[in-house]
């Protein structure tokens, strides 16, 4: 894949760095990311999951998508785009 340009990185990963700390247990860092799958996964997995557990699948999601943000915030702009945008690794 092409390398982005610095502000392109910067803002794809403020964007799902925040909105895994945020919107994580529905997936929508994945989305931002481009990884559709794994987004579908995330937002079924919560909604639907969420209700059959009572809140045990969501809250479990929303803990992954917590974590997936702190990562994503914490990586250096070039491990970041290595991993998540060359490398197309989905999950942490």
């Amino acid at each position: 894949m092409a390398k982005l340009s610095d502000s392109e990185l910067s803002n794809r990963k403020l964007a799902a760095g925040l909105t895994g700390i945020f919107l994580g247990a529905f997936g929508v860092h994945k989305f931002v990311l481009g990884y559709t799958r794994p987004g579908v996964i995330m937002l079924v997995g919560s909604l639907v999951g969420g209700v059959v557990t009572c809140g045990v699948a969501s809250f479990a999601l929303g803990v992954i998508g917590l974590i997936e943000g702190i990562i994503y915030l914490t990586k250096t702009p070039e491990e970041f785009q290595a991993m998540y945008i060359d490398a197309q690794r989905e999950w942490f």
